[in-house]
């Protein structure tokens, strides 16, 4: 059952998503027919399907897959299964995807997906059948060339290792290796990358890093929170403890905790391990209201669970200088303006996160071409194009005098009006 907290946070997502769009497309004086284009998703496909349960019992399942935009490349996005999964939380996951992947440069379009469950719900075998009876469902509105998954909230590499099965499984025995790169964010020994695991949480940590380089601020003993300590929140927070920095408080969906003092980014990971994934009932840190998380005493805050977490409501008693957006939409327009106003730091989320994509299109090009890069090598590669992505951004922002993410957002979508009026419209 969906709570109206739940609703209210997806509709603000794509209200946000849009507002962004529009006052970027403003600011740049966008083609209005290429805006026309832009404001719209290409494909929408929603999909029910029946999976039988360990107790014998059919359930039936709704699945999404928004397919917003390809004038650059393939579709790329993640798919996650969460309560909060619907076709409008689609919609804004698919857009961000596409500016994302325009703002790094890759020959990516935008999709995002997933099924509306709590997987906490279901037995590791029930997940396995509602998985793969979703890649069936898809069917041919997915494959290598056209519309590449990955993992999100709630999903990983074993999930995507499903859907590659299943989907070459209704393939030609002949055919079925030239499907490898049909999902990324899969297993090193399904042809995963070495270093996908951790991409998009490094790419959070460089981008951190970049910036304070940028401002001349040393990482060493600076005090930071994240919001959603899963594959992102443990690997931002594994890159920045290494730098020196202090992690102080930590939230996901079992808590907050927090110590002034310091939390062991590996022991409480070693925590999480043991207690399916949940923070709660670490030793080392105390247990505070929720409502307080935002409000504790930091430099930095790494949102990156879900969308819609910094609002109006809290945004004052943000006491960080810099806010990373690891999360998709973490921080809504209302929320930015008292932000900003206050001289608060704000690496957007197309920028932010995108080592995820980043990492996943090394991966694609691996399968695709047949070979197997190194740890070093992969790293080494994300390095420079986040580099490259960070400087442009700032460059812009600074030339024209506008913030991080507008300047974000009007590399990307002045990108694909290039594409548009080089190409043309068909016919």
């Amino acid at each position: 059952m969906i709570t109206k907290q739940q609703k209210k946070l997806k509709q603000g997502m794509l209200d946000n998503v849009m507002r962004q769009f529009n006052y970027s497309a403003d600011n740049i004086n966008l083609n209005p027919n290429i805006r026309k284009i832009l404001s719209i998703t290409n494909n929408e496909l929603v999909v029910h399907f029946p999976v039988k349960m360990d107790n014998g019992d059919v359930e039936v399942f709704t699945g999404y897959r928004v397919q917003h935009n390809n004038a650059l490349g393939p579709y790329k996005g993640g798919l996650r299964y969460h309560p909060t999964v619907d076709i409008d939380a689609a919609r804004a996951l698919a857009m961000w995807m596409t500016w994302k992947t325009s703002l790094a440069g890759l020959p990516y379009g935008g999709a995002k997906g997933g099924i509306q469950l709590d997987p906490s719900k279901y037995s590791q075998a029930e997940l396995e059948r509602i998985t793969r009876r979703f890649t069936f469902a898809l069917g041919d509105n997915i494959g290598p060339e056209l519309d590449i998954p990955a993992p999100d909230v709630n999903t990983n590499p074993q999930t995507m290792a499903w859907i590659l099965d299943t989907y070459m499984s209704t393939k030609a025995p002949s055919e079925r290796s030239k499907n490898m790169h049909v999902v990324t964010g899969k297993p090193v020994g399904a042809g995963g990358s070495e270093g996908r695991d951790r991409a998009t949480g490094y790419g959070v940590f460089l981008s951190i890093k970049f910036w304070a380089e940028s401002k001349k601020v040393s990482l060493k003993d600076k005090k930071y929170i994240v919001q959603g300590f899963g594959n992102v929140g443990y690997w931002t927070s594994h890159f920045l403890e290494n730098e020196g920095a202090i992690l102080v408080g930590v939230q996901d969906a079992s808590g907050t905790i927090m110590n002034e003092n310091g939390i062991s980014v590996e022991d409480l990971f070693k925590h999480t391990i043991e207690h399916k994934g949940a923070i709660a009932g670490f030793e080392d840190a105390t247990p505070i209201l929720n409502e307080n998380f935002f409000g504790i005493n930091c430099d930095i805050c790494v949102p990156a669970a879900l969308g819609n977490q910094i609002t109006a409501n809290n945004a004052d008693s943000i006491k960080a200088f810099l806010i990373a957006e690891g999360a998709n939409g973490p921080t809504d327009v209302e929320a930015e303006k008292i932000l900003l106003e206050k001289g608060v730091a704000i690496i957007p989320d197309i920028l932010c996160n995108s080592g995820g994509v980043i990492g996943s299109y090394y991966e694609w090009l691996q399968n695709r071409n047949g070979e197997i890069w190194q740890l070093d090598e992969v790293l080494e590669k994300m390095h420079k194009k986040l580099k490259e992505s960070f400087n442009k951004v700032m460059k812009t922002a600074l030339e024209k005098d506008i913030d991080m993410r507008t300047a974000a957002f009007n590399i990307a979508i002045e990108r694909l009006e290039q594409a548009y009026v080089q190409r043309g419209i068909f016919p």
